[in-house]
Parts: C-alpha cells; structure tokens; sequence
C-alpha cells in the first residue's frame, strides 16, 4: 500500500514546502495537487517548487483534464518536470469537472480523455504526433523516452471502461470499500477486455483522513460527500437512479441534494452541504482514532486499492501526518 497527500492551491508556498518534507520522510510517496486554475493558484508552478524540496516523491495533478491547455504544451510541461525531478512525475486525468464548469464551459468527452493520453504519453516519449489542433506534426527533440504514468479519475461504468482501458491506474475519489471494489473491477475488467496486463494497475481512493473524537471528525470532513456528490448526480443524470449500472448505496444519498457551487468547490463553506447524514461521511471519510484508520485503511488495501490518498482540506494537515508517519504507515510496511 503507498500513502499519498493531497494539496488545493491556496495553501502558502511555505507550508508546502514544509509539508511536502514532513510527508516524505514520514513515508508518503505521493504529493497530488488539485488542477483548477481559476479556483486555485496554478498547480504545476507548485509542483515544481516542492520537488526542489524532497528527493523520492512523486508528484502529479489529481485531476487536469484535456481542454484546458493545448496537447503539445501540456505534454512539453509533464516530460519537463518529469526530467528536471528525475522521472517522479505522473498525471491524473479527468474531464475537467470544476476547472471547465467555472468558466461555463463543458467538460471534456470520455473520447477525447482516451485520446489525449495516447497522444501525450507518445510525446512524452519523444515520438511524432498529429491532434487535431496542431496542423503538423509535433516532435520534442529533447524528450528522454519518459513512460508517463497516467491515472484517470471516474465513478461511471462508461468512464471506469476508459480508465481500464487507456490508463495506469484509476482514482476512486471515495474511501467507502464496497464501492471502491465496486467501482475498481470495472476497471480493471474493461482493460482485461481490451487485452491489457492489468497485473501492475494501480487503484487509488482518495479522501480526507481526521483524528479524534468522531462527532468533530465528521463536522470537519463534512464538504466531502457534497464534491463527491456533485459527480454522482452528473452520473445519475445521465444512466438514471434505477438504472442498475450505479450502486443504490451511492445515489441514494443525493436525493435532497439541491445544487452545488463550484466557486465553493471542495471547501467546507460549500453552502450545499445540509442533505449529507453523519454515516455517509464516515463512510466516504477515514475517521477517528489510530486503530479506526487501521482498520478502514486495510478493508480499502483489501477491496484492492494500492494507494491511499488523503485530502489535506480539513485543518490539522501536520498532526495527520505525523499520525500517518508514526502509526499508519508503519503497519502497511510491515
């Protein structure tokens, strides 16, 4: 099992730097940021910074998407960071759920994410590529043969079949390990399918974590489900509740859901938050004392998940952690 953070970009350049340091030497293996522009301060500028500032960990947006910056540019920009921090760069890649819906525009197809990473991890590599938006061909002439790791973030069989398809590995924003399963055999069965070792797939549930009395926990994680519930409703809009193809355990909790505000995106002042029970959040959440995250981190290592990511939006970003480094992870490394 590895352990990954999770930063949004109004965290100050300082405490990065100090957390992205904590993290490493407590055993994390993974720093993610999250990837909207508007919402948040540019995400690849961060990166950059704080692998000047550890030496093993890897680094990667969670999620860009494939509308928000031309193919060549975004691939010149991954195969650069992946050279200057000695190959410790991957990408998450989604639609494009906060950072193209809060300028007013759509996301991205599910083809046009399968697309996207074929194109960019060839030029990644160093080889000769046409898109679309590009008249000719594009070729880096310095890229070193880089394999870009690419993680692909979806909830719906549709995007679960692209995720096990064309991508490395899936992220699973959900800590919940029935439908973690759930979800991650989708995946790995379409890239079966489609005639792929899945033997290396990797499979992340990425969530908030919080220590201490559960009431509190809950109060602090609460704006969680309401982001995760912004993409089950895109999901039940488009396949229905009654549909079979979504758990009733997921949507059914969205029934008095009423709106979301993506200028709020992932922030506990989201006001949309009063149709979210106290059991969904301990479900969607790893919560409570060091032997409740023990236990919930192992039932997730168990469903089949290979890295556990946790979302540093809650407040005590240091005392997690440390927790993590002293007690957590220690026992998944034994």
């Amino acid at each position: 099992m590895e352990f990954g953070i999770t930063f949004k970009g109004f965290v100050s350049p300082e405490r990065a730097r100090a957390l992205v340091r904590q993290a490493e030497n407590a055993g994390f293996t993974y720093c993610w940021f999250y990837d909207s522009h508007i919402l948040w301060r540019e995400s690849f500028v961060a990166m950059a910074m704080c692998m000047e500032h550890t030496s093993k960990m890897r680094f990667a947006p969670c999620v860009t998407n494939p509308n928000i910056r031309d193919w060549s540019l975004a691939a010149s920009l991954y195969a650069s960071l992946a050279l200057q921090s000695n190959g410790r760069f991957d990408i998450g890649l989604g639609r494009g759920d906060s950072s193209m819906r809060v300028m007013g525009k759509k996301p991205a197809t599910l083809a046009r994410v399968a697309e996207f990473t074929e194109k960019v991890k060839a030029m990644v590599r160093g080889e000769e590529v046409t898109y679309e938006e590009c008249a000719s061909p594009v070729k880096f002439p310095w890229a070193d043969g880089y394999e870009l790791p690419v993680w692909i973030g979806a909830y719906g069989p549709k995007a679960l079949k692209t995720a096990g398809e064309t991508g490395d590995g899936v992220i699973l924003q959900i800590a919940e390990p029935s439908l973690v399963k759930w979800f991650a055999d989708q995946a790995i069965s379409a890239g079966q399918e489609a005639g792929k070792d899945m033997s290396g797939y990797k499979v992340q549930a990425a969530a908030p974590a919080y220590f201490g009395d559960m009431d509190y926990c809950i109060e602090q994680t609460r704006w969680f489900p309401a982001m995760v519930g912004n993409h089950v409703a895109d999901i039940v809009e488009k396949y229905g509740s009654d549909s079979g193809l979504v758990p009733r355990s997921l949507t059914d909790y969205i029934e008095q859901r009423r709106g979301y505000d993506y200028s709020k995106h992932g922030q506990s002042d989201n006001p949309y938050l009063d149709f979210i029970s106290d059991d969904i959040v301990k479900s969607f959440c790893v919560l409570g004392s060091v032997e409740d995250h023990i236990a919930k981190v192992k039932n997730l290592e168990e469903a089949g998940v290979t890295q556990f990511n946790i979302y540093l939006d809650s407040g005590d970003e240091e005392e997690i952690i440390a927790n993590y480094g002293r007690y957590i992870i220690p026992e998944f490394s034994k």
